[in-house]
């Protein structure tokens, strides 16, 4: 019996997540027939030998599309993409709040994707909300959280790759005992960090920052409070976020331990005495969050401190294609190979 495949378009193929993306279907197996490597662009070929121009007819017979690109992008060519039947994964943030696109995290809220129908979008968390959303959630589900406060800490990698060849090029002038150009940040990245992530609102929150309030919201339940402060450190991958939470039902600091050490997507990664904690030159390449640090709040009676991290660039991907894997089980036919 030949085996069955679906056909695959990567929307941003030569962006940091297209290029993970294509790295995870491949280890995973996924069942790819034909993968068609898309501009993020529309007419651009950012290789000639490699990557195609986008354009209005690039998603003829693919049956998924993954889209890492602007949000404009996404915006213009995801209705293009559903009419030519083929289901849109998008990173972007386009989509994100739009309640007819379900708003994924497969170890969360796998039987979200089911409505994928209604626009032919499925939204991908920033990969903050990801990260921070994976860490809570048994939490959650045992104590039901009421208030969350958290800091993070982004490397530059969520900028995309001009950031990091600015941090890059940074270290090595000022090693050098040349003063750096900073056209990426508005201050210099390298031996830095920079309270401010994205654009400030008229309410002095930036975008990051409501982001990951507003995605947290839809992915985890309206029934809390959220306050976020996001910083940009000088590190080329990973984030890491110090995450401060108060609950209904108390949560000893061993409940909450064991709690993550069974949580789908997570890795427990906590013993002080041995200096073992979360740190992001560790989760490099790694599929899941490490938390740590966990500890009671002294100065609330349900109240919970933890430090989690992780890949921000490989937890979106793996997000990605374990929903495309989701879709081939569950809800697309899959083709015969040619």
């Amino acid at each position: 019996m030949p085996q069955k495949k679906l056909n695959i378009a990567v929307v941003g193929a030569a962006s940091i997540v297209g290029e993970q993306i294509i790295k995870c279907l491949k280890e995973r197996g996924f069942p790819a027939g034909n993968i068609s490597l898309l501009s993020g662009s529309p007419g651009a070929e950012e290789d000639a030998e490699t990557v195609g121009a986008l354009n209005h007819d690039s998603f003829k017979d693919i049956d998924i599309a993954f889209f890492s690109a602007d949000r404009r992008v996404s915006l213009l060519f995801c209705p293009y993409a559903w009419k030519s039947g083929a289901v849109c994964i998008d990173m972007s943030s386009a989509w994100r709040m739009d309640p007819a696109a379900p708003l994924v995290v497969p170890n969360i809220n796998p039987e979200a994707i089911a409505s994928f129908n209604a626009k032919g979008i499925i939204a991908i968390p920033a990969a903050n909300v990801i990260l921070m959303a994976l860490a809570l959630k048994p939490l959650h589900d045992f104590g039901n959280i009421r208030r969350i406060v958290v800091s993070t800490y982004q490397s530059v990698s969520g900028s995309g790759k001009r950031a990091i060849d600015e941090l890059h090029n940074q270290v090595f002038e000022l090693l050098n005992a040349r003063i750096p150009e900073s056209n990426v940040y508005s201050h210099r990245i390298a031996f830095n960090c920079l309270p401010h992530v994205g654009s400030f609102h008229d309410n002095a929150y930036t975008s990051e920052e409501t982001k990951l309030m507003n995605e947290t919201l839809r992915i985890l339940g309206p029934d809390m409070k959220i306050a976020a402060t996001a910083a940009r450190i000088s590190a080329f991958y990973g984030y890491c976020q110090s995450i401060n939470i108060e609950t209904e039902k108390k949560i000893s600091a061993e409940e909450a331990k064991t709690l993550i050490a069974q949580a789908l997507g997570c890795e427990l990664l906590d013993d002080p005495a041995n200096q073992l904690y979360p740190v992001i030159s560790e989760t490099a390449g790694q599929d899941l969050v490490g938390v740590g640090r966990i500890r009671e709040d002294q100065s609330i009676p349900n109240g919970l401190n933890l430090w989690a991290a992780a890949d921000n660039i490989r937890l979106c991907a793996i997000n990605a294609v374990q929903i495309a894997e989701i879709l081939a089980e569950k809800h697309l036919k899959l083709s015969p190979a040619a």
